[in-house]
Parts: structure tokens; C-alpha cells; sequence
């Protein structure tokens, strides 16, 4: 199950607690932080890692539609607003849904299950188009080594350098390790450090701070324990 990454939005407390307990029902929703300042929001978002916004409209410096735009394909919007006169302009920045206070639970839901699932096909259209196997560039020009995917145990960031640890040997190549996880498909493989990214499948075991794969032990940060183990646990006996 792949867990949303949300930030709350409004310069009303109480609508905050309310969202905040909504989240808090909802298993595939994680709450990285809320706020209500627009601004505080805008710097949020720009780091890259939240998935969904649920933006009130009438906010100060920024309003949330303006806001909203600026933002625009960055991140999922679910604005939750008093006004129902801003509902058409919603669409023009492609907000997933427009919910109008005071809303049930219900509808709350009905409204973050749109971006799960959009989510999930997103990532299975991903994963369709990528082959078993990439070309990685070695040394000297035009000098390429077919990696088959699913013999890739773990990718190692070495500066400006990337190792690709593979089931029988190692191959060094001038590249970075976002680079290479953004093009591998993200379901069979996950960031246990800054500096490294392990393949799922050939996990042999687990501890508090390492991963065990073929023999060699890698590190767990603390920024990546949670999202590994919850994976984990989602195929425990």
C-alpha cells in the first residue's frame, strides 16, 4: 500500500484539528505537517515530498488558489473551503476534489480515496512501461553493460559515482543515485540511507540499523526506518 505524504493548510485552528483527526483515521495517509501560513506551505511543497495538500481558499499573503497554481503538477490539491464560488476555478489548476465546510468524514474520504487510486495507476502504467533490464554507461565513449533489474541487489552512491551491486559482481558508473532510482521502478526498490537504495526482493534479513543483502550489511537512517519496516510489515507472517 503506498502511503500519501499530506499537508494541512488553513488559518483556522479548528478546521486544522478537524483534518488532523480525519487524517488520522485514514491508514494510507501519513501527516507530514500542517500549517497556517500559505508561505510556510509554498517552501513545504517546493522541497518535494508531500503528495497531497488539503488548502483552504482565504488565507492571507497567498490565497490557496493562488497558491495552487504556483504549485500546479508538484503535488496532488483537495481544497477544503466555506465558499462554494470558487469551485469552477478549482479546476483550472486540476484540484482533485472541492470539499465545502463543514464536511463528514465520509466525504473527507470519498475525496483522498481519488488520490489513492490515481496514485496506484499511476504506478502500475510506470512499471508497465519499464523493461526487465537498463543499459548503464561504463568507461570509454559508447561503452554500455546491459543490468538486468532483477538481478540488482542494492545501488551504492559514491560522489559522483554510483556502484551497482549485482548478485554476481559490481559495476561502477559515473552517475547519480536519484538518477537511477527514478528510473527503476519504485515498488521493488526502496532508499534505506541517503547513500544507498536496495532492492526489495533480495532483503535476507533486518535489523534496527541494517539490512542484510548477500552477505554485506547496509545502513538504515532514521529519515528511512519508518517507510522500510511499515513495507515490511505489510508481508509479515
Amino acid at each position: 500500500m503506498k502511503i500519501v505524504k499530506c499537508l494541512i493548510v488553513d488559518d483556522e485552528p479548528p478546521a486544522i484539528r478537524l483534518l488532523e483527526k480525519y487524517v488520522s483515521k485514514v491508514p494510507f495517509l501519513e501527516l507530514i505537517g500542517t500549517t497556517t501560513s500559505s508561505l510556510e506551505a509554498l517552501a513545504t511543497i517546493e522541497e518535494g515530498n508531500v503528495d497531497l495538500v488539503f488548502m483552504d481558499i482565504q488565507m492571507p499573503d497567498l490565497t490557496g488558489l493562488q497558491l495552487s497554481k504556483i504549485v500546479k503538477g508538484k503535488t496532488n490539491i483537495i481544497f477544503t473551503t466555506a465558499y462554494p464560488q470558487f469551485a469552477l476555478q478549482s479546476y483550472e489548476v486540476n484540484a482533485i476534489d472541492y470539499l465545502l465546510k463543514p464536511f463528514e468524514f465520509e466525504r473527507f474520504y470519498e475525496a483522498v480515496l481519488k488520490v489513492k487510486n490515481s496514485s496506484e495507476s499511476e504506478v502500475k502504467a510506470i512499471q508497465k512501461e519499464i523493461d526487465d533490464y537498463i543499459f548503464v554507461k561504463t568507461d570509454g565513449k559508447n561503452n554500455f553493460e546491459k543490468v538486468y533489474v532483477k538481478d540488482i541487489c542494492y545501488i551504492e552512491g559514491l560522489k559522483n559515482y554510483v556502484a551497482i551491486h549485482l548478485i554476481d559482481k559490481q559495476i561502477i558508473t559515473n552517475n547519480t543515485l536519484k538518477s537511477i532510482e527514478d528510473f527503476l521502478p519504485a515498488s521493488e526498490f526502496l532508499k534505506t540511507h541517503k547513500s544507498f537504495l536496495v532492492a526489495l526482493r533480495h532483503i535476507a534479513k533486518t535489523d534496527s540499523i541494517s539490512v542484510y543483502i548477500n552477505g554485506n550489511s547496509i545502513p538504515i537512517g532514521d529519515t528511512y526506518k519508518k517507510e522500510l519496516f511499515e513495507i515490511i510489515q505489510q508481508r509479515k507472517l
